[in-house]
């Protein structure tokens, strides 16, 4: 089947009972059982619930995994992965990271005994040489979060395979429709399912995805030893959000598209970052192992003041946190989604005191480009 075709029946079979064709909200904290050692494949809503059965098929489907997994946030899902490992291990991440992650990584896991190495794995030759003999995991976003980086997902899987190091796969700016990290050798794919895969700005929620049967079994045990489950009402709106994800990305990226081009020729903007320019250093790796490119961009504005400038200005663009709602959604990194990354760690990687990040929505393109151009009317000509 195709990949529309499986978003919207996959895990989402007319339900028995009733031939309800949507999922139902099975909102209930335990089920009852017909003896003991008896009952009809549910005990208890930690360990599994039918609406959150459904979405972890849906899932793994889409991102051509055999096994699923939803937890309470994205953040919830990278935790459960670091969970897999033990203290005295040793990570090597990427450089740039969603904030959340990094604060994870170095103010909470650090104190249980893990150990970190950030690298720039978009360029191979960099990540080699950070691996050591208790390396245990490489964990990486591509694109990153948001100056938009590309790591070759297959080069990076080849040299960790070799090793025996699982490689984990942060996807929430691509989504599955236009990448598929398991198909180029990653181990696990981790999603904030807040973003697209909901898509509608109306739930909190993340997923990790896996073929190994070993780790499935682990991550399996640590969902329901943690107990960080996804809520069956919101496993229930992101399956019907994933129901349009085809239609949404494909607008995604068209309207993402048309507005980075617009920005790259925009007088007052300096620089944007977007993997479908070929002025985007990857382009050509982009576009090998991604479909399309989605609605994420960063643009430079040159200063703090020109970027309070445009976020204070805009009208259809909405200033908030987070990405992938149909809305278009802009931010300031620095401040917002990186603020707990230091300023000096923020400057190496290109997170500037002027970037602004859009997460470009599917309203009419021409609405969203006039928004910014009279946004960035406001800065001041340098």
């Amino acid at each position: 089947m195709g990949f529309a075709t499986d978003a919207i029946h996959v895990g989402q079979e007319p339900d028995p009972a009733t031939g309800a064709i949507i999922v139902p909200i099975y909102q209930t904290s335990t089920f009852v059982q017909q003896e003991l050692g008896k009952h009809k494949g549910y005990e208890y809503a930690r360990t599994s619930n039918p609406t959150r059965s459904a979405l972890e098929r849906n899932l793994a489907a889409l991102e051509g995994g055999k096994f699923g997994f939803a937890f309470a946030s994205g953040m919830a899902a990278i935790n459960a992965v670091m969970s897999l490992l033990k203290a005295g291990d040793h990570v090597v991440a990427g450089h740039n990271l969603y904030g959340g992650s990094f604060r994870l990584f170095e103010r909470v896991l650090k104190d249980f005994g893990l150990d970190f190495s950030y690298v720039n794995t978009s360029k191979a030759k960099e990540l080699k040489p950070a691996l050591r003999p208790n390396t245990r995991l490489v964990f990486i976003e591509t694109p990153t979060n948001p100056v938009m980086e590309i790591t070759d997902i297959a080069a990076v899987s080849a040299l960790t395979r070799d090793r025996g190091i699982p490689l984990a796969v942060d996807n929430t700016f691509m989504s599955p429709y236009f990448q598929r990290p398991l198909k180029l050798g990653a181990d696990l794919v981790i999603h904030s399912t807040t973003k697209y895969l909901n898509g509608h700005s109306d739930g909190v929620g993340g997923a990790v995805i896996l073929n190994d049967t070993a780790l499935a079994d682990r991550l399996k045990f640590l969902q329901n030893a943690a107990g960080a489950i996804l809520g069956p009402f919101d496993c229930w709106l992101v399956l019907r959000g994933v129901k349009t994800l085809a239609v949404r990305m494909t607008q995604h990226n068209e309207n993402g598209r048309t507005v980075a081009r617009h920005l790259e020729q925009h007088p007052k903007v300096k620089r944007v970052h977007y993997p479908g320019l070929p002025s985007h250093p990857q382009y050509a790796l982009a576009r090998k192992q991604m479909s399309g490119f989605g609605g994420m961009l960063s643009f430079e504005t040159g200063s703090l003041a020109n970027a309070k400038a445009v976020l204070k200005s805009v009208r259809v663009c909405s200033l908030a946190e987070s990405l992938g709602g149909v809305e278009t959604l802009i931010s300031h990194p620095a401040t917002m989604t990186h603020a707990s990354v230091p300023a000096e760690d923020r400057q190496r990687i290109g997170i500037t005191d002027g970037l602004v990040r859009i997460s470009v929505g599917i309203e009419d393109v021409e609405d969203i480009v006039a928004d910014l151009d009279q946004a960035l009317a406001a800065v001041k000509a340098s």
